[in-house]
């Protein structure tokens, strides 16, 4: 569970690297999150496949494990390239470690969740979805504490990265929906739907009314007040990620 989760983080924070106007933000910024993401590769490498079972079906997992993991071994590797590319400003080759690292870390993510959901279709969407929604929240947030040491920064990016957010909580709830309506049944006993309500409201609902918050703060170019926001929609995403993997674990089924 932890290294799909990490994995998620990778995946999201880079594409959120991807669809920025990365031309707007200073190198500081990218070189730090490259190496955010070299501590985030190395943890995945660490423990994946690590709390598999001795059962057959865990024992194939556990073998099918070793791709994601010498994929995470290589983001670290191009994380670590890219935050010496960033120092030096070379901002062309740092953008290239940008698009490889997100097109690994979605490799290796889609490796690890084949075949363990059903159906797998709608795990891979779900987990897609996850990924955009957990780096949206954390990239935002990181951004919007990057003004302070780049106040005269343009606030595009930042509201980009919030528009982008708001997307993908949208994409992600009509997915959790898409799932409650396939499953429906499975959601048996108060504290299944404790876990439910809380992957909902806490995970969904609650960073949709602070995306839109942000949004109408960024007007007045109040880019502490937005970043403060952001935190608590960290927070809060975590928590509904958190709820929605026990659920997957519990059920086998993303919610």
């Amino acid at each position: 569970m932890l290294a799909q989760f990490t994995l998620q983080l990778i995946a999201g924070i880079s594409l959120m690297w991807v669809l920025m106007p990365r031309r707007q933000v200073t190198s500081g910024f990218f070189r730090i999150q490259m190496l955010l993401v070299l501590g985030l590769s190395v943890l995945t490498a660490l423990t994946v496949g690590l709390f598999e079972g001795g059962s057959t079906a865990d024992t194939a997992a556990g073998a099918s494990s070793q791709e994601p993991r010498w994929l995470a071994v290589a983001c670290a590797v191009i994380a670590y390239t890219g935050s010496i590319l960033w120092t030096l400003e070379r901002r062309k080759p740092g953008g290239v470690c940008a698009f490889l690292i997100w097109g690994l870390s979605n490799l290796a993510l889609s490796l690890s969740v084949q075949g363990t959901l059903q159906p797998n279709w709608l795990g891979q969407l779900s987990s897609g979805s996850t990924a955009a929604t957990l780096g949206g929240t954390v990239t935002g947030m990181l951004l919007g504490h990057w003004y302070l040491t780049a106040p005269t920064m343009s606030i595009a990016p930042l509201t980009r990265l919030t528009q982008m957010l708001g997307v993908s909580l949208i994409i992600r709830c009509a997915i959790s929906a898409l799932a409650w309506s396939l499953g429906a049944e499975a959601l048996n006993g108060s504290l299944i739907w404790t876990w439910f309500a809380l992957r909902w409201l806490a995970g969904i609902l609650a960073p949709l009314v602070l995306c839109g918050m942000t949004l109408r703060i960024l007007r007045y170019r109040n880019t502490q007040a937005a970043t403060g926001v952001l935190f608590a929609a960290v927070i809060l995403v975590f928590i509904g990620e958190m709820s929605a993997a026990l659920l997957t674990q519990e059920l086998g089924r993303p919610y």
